[in-house]
């Protein structure tokens, strides 16, 4: 099964919210789109949807057009959609139903899920002798547990495609350990998942190709791996009990950040990073640390989203990335 998006448009009155947006997922895995507030993400996943209309642009599965109503797609939105004042095993069961589930086996599901999610309770209460049974609210649960409910509503009909907008915003470290573990469980059952997050550490968790966004145009995209490689080990982290800083102005060095936990640098090569620690052995400087890495997503995601803006969305500084990538 291959997923494809060509050439999307979208336009609210002078604004271009997404323009010419491309890509393609041909196995199983997590596709991850990135971007601030108001790059374009949501929209472009709602029009994948068929919930917004498309100024232009196709999205094909297997080269057939893409309908929800012939695909398997679980949906959790970044604006969560509960309705407040219903009972949430009601609306649980009616989900399903959309998805064409019977009643036994949505209650199946949901006794599953709610058990791995930790909210049985509200859907399975202790019953007490002469006390009237009244069925949990949406409104009467924390936003964390609401959240768990949508996520159950997403997953109920155990889809073959997933699509997640910010599924860990707002969640608690606990509730955010919980959630990623059941998005393993999916990729683990070779699921196609579109992610959507502004948490980096999260996307480097689970994606292997990107996207990331600005003003509606793809700045960034491609293999994750290929993108940090093609800008190569120019990241230096540093730290040495003496003071060095007048031997990194004599080399010319960049500092990007100096704090007392060490100095970060941004050097032209590998090998101005070990003519650095040439002088700093032949100076007998006690080395406490001495990394030289790759970019970080986040750091490329300022980077890239950063000379983008600046540039009015042409980004020159990117087509190193876009070459390496596209080979």
């Amino acid at each position: 099964m291959a997923f494809e998006v060509r050439h999307l448009q979208k336009k609210f009155g002078e604004k271009q919210a997404v323009e010419d947006l491309s890509f393609k997922l041909d196995n199983p895995g997590v596709y991850a789109l990135l971007g601030t507030n108001g790059a374009g993400k949501s929209t472009s996943i709602r029009m994948m949807l068929g919930i917004l209309s498309r100024d232009n642009g196709e999205v094909l599965l297997n080269g057939e057009n893409f309908d929800t109503r012939k695909v398997n797609v679980g949906y959790l939105a970044e604006e969560r959609g509960l309705y407040p004042k219903y009972p949430i095993m009601d609306q649980l069961l009616y989900f399903a139903s959309l998805k064409g589930l019977t009643a036994d086996v949505a209650m199946e599901r949901i006794k599953y899920w709610g058990e791995r999610l930790n909210v049985t309770e509200y859907f399975f209460p202790e019953r007490k002798p002469g006390k009237k049974f009244k069925p949990t609210l949406a409104d009467q649960m924390s936003k964390g547990n609401q959240q768990k409910i949508q996520l159950m509503a997403a997953l109920i009909s155990d889809p073959e495609f997933l699509i997640l907008d910010e599924p860990l915003s707002g969640l608690d470290p606990v509730n955010t350990d919980l959630f990623k573990s059941v998005i393993r469980e999916e990729i683990d059952k070779n699921k196609y998942i579109i992610m959507s997050s502004h948490q980096m550490p999260v996307i480097e968790e689970f994606c292997e190709d990107i996207t990331i966004l600005n003003r509606g145009k793809a700045v960034v995209q491609g293999n994750l791996n290929e993108i940090k490689k093609s800008y190569g080990r120019v990241n230096l982290f540093v730290k040495c009990d003496e003071d060095i800083s007048d031997t990194i102005s004599t080399l010319g060095i960049s500092v990007v950040n100096d704090t007392p936990a060490g100095i970060q640098l941004r050097v032209k090569d590998e090998s101005e990073a070990k003519n650095l620690l040439k002088q700093l052995s032949d100076a007998n400087k006690t080395i406490v640390r001495f990394e030289l890495r790759e970019p970080s997503l986040h750091e490329i995601f300022i980077e890239s989203v950063g000379e983008a803006a600046d540039d009015d969305g042409q980004n020159t500084g990117i087509n190193k990335v876009e070459d390496v990538v596209s080979e």
